[in-house]
């Protein structure tokens, strides 16, 4: 039997789950988080070049599988992801995704990574980047509702990049506040475990809301949000979920990534479809205002959107070049001849 051993081009670096975890201790968490915020921000500064396309979904009545794709000009990228919210009830995760890039000229593949944690990471990096831009001033305290697999990540988050050293703990299941409370122990924040979202919310200057339940709900009601505060909403993320009532939505500004896919997936497809919102890019660079008072309402109406991971992807991309913390993978055929596709076959025989 010939051997064949694959050529460089055919090799393609692939993070596992391993390298990911050793990658991120290596790193840091907060550091990483950090950078995947540098990263975010930078690529939502020159929105313009990108192609933006909403996720293409594929619903059922367990939960949805999505690709997101998008291009610089220069690299392609895309992430599949799934969000199945009884998953848990029988040892799987709710959110479980992979992704890749790939030079634009030839199309061939240059990183294929998972996106499990990574995916986490860039959506608790983009709450905090947002959070920075139209939070109050001196905002210290976070009420966290909602503590799955997403809330360490968003304290974490929020403490690096926006100061946060208080965050409140709430959900439904005490067991999963427990949790939460245990793995931020001995990171450098302070934890309050609440009986209540109202008593969450007491204090907190920032109110990030993420549930996992594929319905329309009311995780925030009017009366529990006052002046002066912004919220995260990043648990609605397909037609159907959403957390807020519809009053908190009418008495804030609201912050987006594309409308096109927000009006569908998020908070606001409550309202109607020309109800004014404005884009987080605008405010990054100068284009639009962010906040404007300290009585003002803010409201990022977070869904993610294919450009955060792009980002997240280009970071992992440029660590993995300087740590050596991948594994190349044979994924491509590289004939000698780029022509004869059969001969390379008919030799492996």
């Amino acid at each position: 039997m010939t051997n064949l051993k694959p050529s460089d081009k055919a090799l393609v670096p692939f993070v596992s789950v391993d390298k990911m975890m050793k990658l991120i201790h290596h790193i840091g968490v907060e550091d990483m988080l950090r950078g995947l915020a540098d990263y975010i921000e930078a690529d939502f500064k020159r929105w313009e070049l990108f192609d933006k396309t909403p996720r293409v979904a594929s619903h059922s009545e367990k939960g949805v599988i999505e690709l997101m794709p998008t291009s610089d000009g220069d690299v392609y990228g895309f992430k599949y992801v799934n969000g199945h919210p009884d998953n848990t009830k029988d040892g799987f995760q709710t959110v479980t995704a992979f992704g890749l890039l790939a030079n634009v000229d030839n199309g061939y593949p240059v990183l294929l990574t998972e996106m499990t944690i990574l995916t986490a990471l860039r959506t608790a990096a983009t709450s905090a980047v947002v959070a920075r831009l139209l939070a109050p001033k001196g905002a210290h305290v976070m009420a966290m509702i909602g503590n799955g697999a997403q809330s360490e990540f968003q304290s974490l988050a929020m403490k690096a990049i926006c100061g946060v050293d208080e965050v409140r703990l709430y959900d439904i299941d005490r067991a999963a506040t427990a949790k939460c409370a245990r793995n931020l122990a001995g990171h450098g924040i302070k934890v309050v475990e609440c009986e209540t979202a109202e008593d969450a919310i007491l204090g907190a200057q920032i109110i990030t809301t993420c549930t996992a339940d594929k319905q329309y709900a009311t995780i925030l009601t009017d009366n529990m949000v006052g002046s002066g505060v912004h919220i995260n909403a990043i648990g609605g993320d397909c037609p159907g979920k959403t957390e807020l009532a519809p009053a908190i939505l009418h008495r804030s500004d609201i912050f987006v990534e594309f409308p096109e896919q927000t009006r569908i997936e998020g908070e606001i497809q409550q309202l109607d479809a020309d109800h004014e919102v404005t884009e987080i890019w605008q405010v990054l660079t100068g284009q639009a205002e962010g906040r404007r008072s300290a009585e003002q309402i803010t409201l990022f109406d977070s869904v993610g959107f294919a450009i955060e991971d792009f980002s997240a992807l280009r970071y992992v991309r440029d660590q993995i070049a300087e740590t050596g913390l991948f594994q190349p993978l044979d994924l491509l055929a590289d004939p000698d001849d780029p022509r004869d596709l059969f001969g390379m076959l008919q030799r492996a025989g």
